[in-house]
């Protein structure tokens, strides 16, 4: 069962490695300035998606947007790829599959955003 503690155990966790990726790490170091608060909107964010607690209060596609000159399918590839390994060892199969479902429908829709905003077509060509 996904509970608040194991929500925030998985976000330091996977932040933890984010911070450390060549890929993506980057991009987010670059982009956060206050890692602590922005763990507490991650968990408030994934206690909203996972728990329906209604704590996160933000609009993640605008702060998404912002770097979109940034952020391309493989930073996306990447971010799920160490979603899916810190999912799997930190919980339950049957939890982490959801996590992972959750994350890849999040993704999906954060990739089509920011092609709309480039003006790009589903395929990421210019329209």
């Amino acid at each position: 069962m996904i509970t608040e503690e194991k929500l925030e155990r998985l976000v330091h966790a996977f932040y933890a490695r984010v911070r450390e990726d060549a890929v993506i790490g980057p991009v987010f170091n670059d982009a956060i300035g206050d890692w602590p608060e922005h763990l507490e909107k991650l968990q408030a964010f994934w206690s909203s998606v996972m728990l329906t607690t209604g704590r996160y209060k933000g609009r993640p596609m605008p702060a998404h947007i912002k770097h979109a000159d940034r952020i391309d399918r493989a930073s996306f590839t990447r971010w799920l790829a160490l979603w899916r390994e810190t999912t799997e060892e930190l919980l339950e199969p049957d939890d982490a599959a959801a996590m992972q479902d959750r994350a890849a429908r999040i993704a999906e829709s954060l990739q089509l955003g920011i092609a709309f905003h480039r003006g790009e077509d589903l395929l990421g060509r210019a329209a």
